[in-house]
């Protein structure tokens, strides 16, 4: 396997089963962005000094790590992986990795299948809010092999997610559908604000299969829905929505309850709106 050129996907790798599905769908991000892939474990030391003896947890930790690099060279054979054991919280070891890195990936935790609840403190959210870099969430179960979707409310950060969608969608070689969420009572000023944004965004990309759709109902909600049979979810990391923080109203919504995997767009230039 040879380096690819640039920052790396990095992705942390938990104990659970969920976690070797993290390893495989940021392999394959990797691939298709032609990234090398960083696997990171966070180890405790603190839980391991309570253990008859740390030996036996220290050992846990090299297995987990030594498979997770296993399955990515099963995944991608084509990709150089890096496998590596740190101390510390995972969450603030991947905020400091983001802000070198590609992309950081990180399993949800179960909190798509936690119908109702909002849990603030996931390590996914915390990253999601505070990464330097866009964020892939990885469900328990694989993505089906559906459309890329983006959701689209003419901010800046949207316009920035769209473009990055684009990039995804054509190195997956799937369609792109694009999503713009008219709330009730608000007045729609006409779909071709939607149009314009993906012509834009779509300038580098002319010939992907793109689908526009101006759809009335609650943001979240609609998104979550035509998430189902999408392979992942784009969403930039506040929409039209500053005020509320490092996330907004919507990308907490899809991280909650999207049943695929979602990626939050942040740290990314204007560039990206573009497709370039």
């Amino acid at each position: 396997m040879t380096g690819s050129a640039g920052t790396p996907v990095v992705a942390g790798v938990g104990p659970s089963a969920q976690g070797m599905q993290v390893v495989r769908l940021a392999a394959r991000e990797a691939a298709a962005h032609g990234r090398d892939l960083a696997l990171l474990h966070a180890f405790n030391w603190e839980a391991a000094l309570q253990a008859p003896s740390v030996v036996g947890p220290r050992a846990q930790a090299e297995e987990l790590i030594a498979r997770a690099a296993e399955i990515a060279n099963e995944v991608e054979p084509g990709v150089s992986v890096s496998a590596e054991i740190v101390e510390g919280s995972p969450v603030e070891t991947l905020v400091r990795r983001s802000e070198t890195a590609f992309m950081v990936a990180i399993g949800d935790g179960g909190m798509a299948g936690c119908e109702g609840c909002v849990p603030a403190d996931s390590p996914a959210v915390q990253l999601a809010a505070r990464a330097g870099c866009p964020v892939l969430v990885a469900r328990r179960e694989p993505p089906p092999s559906g459309p890329v979707l983006v959701g689209v409310d003419g901010s800046e950060s949207a316009l920035t997610a769209l473009g990055f969608a684009f990039d995804c969608a054509f190195r997956r070689q799937a369609r792109l559908i694009a999503v713009r969420v008219v709330e009730p009572g608000r007045p729609d000023v006409g779909e071709e604000v939607l149009a314009e944004a993906v012509a834009r965004a779509g300038r580098g990309h002319p010939t992907l299969p793109t689908e526009c759709h101006t759809v009335r109902g609650d943001p979240g909600t609609v998104l979550v829905e035509q998430s189902r049979s999408a392979q992942v979810a784009v969403v930039g990391a506040r929409g039209d929505e500053p005020w509320r923080g490092m996330l907004g109203a919507v990308s907490q919504t899809l991280l909650y309850h999207a049943p695929s995997p979602v990626i939050v767009v942040r740290g990314l230039t204007e560039a990206a709106q573009d497709g370039t």
